[in-house]
């Protein structure tokens, strides 16, 4: 399922997006997010908290659960979109290569796993 991602983990989790946007490779936006979640190239699933209607977002935890994919949310879609680097909110990013931010991943991995 879908976790929230504790206080101290929240920065590690924009970190290791905008790392992967510099170095590895990211997507934006749900179909993006379930595309690449379906396809076994998604490392770390961000979803927005935020988002309306919720339904937009439900499928992605369950999807994300069912191929052993780390997901976390996170409480605001704009602060999502401005780590992916667009101008707009996102209901969800994806991180499809990890880049330089294969330890951060690791890190949050483990913070989330504590709660």
């Amino acid at each position: 399922m879908v976790t929230e991602v504790p206080k101290e983990a929240l920065d590690k989790v924009y970190e290791a997006i905008e790392v992967a946007k510099t170095t590895g490779k990211i997507r934006k936006g749900t179909n993006e997010a379930t595309k690449a979640i379906e396809k076994g190239t998604a490392k770390l699933v961000v979803i927005a908290k935020d988002v309306t209607p919720p339904e937009l977002t439900m499928h992605i935890p369950l999807l994300a659960e069912e191929k052993n994919v780390l997901c976390v949310q996170v409480p605001s879609k704009e602060e999502l979109g401005a780590a992916a680097g667009i101008d707009v909110g996102t209901a969800s990013v994806v991180i499809v290569q990890e880049g330089e931010s294969k330890n951060l991943i690791k890190e949050i991995g483990q913070l989330v796993k504590k709660v």
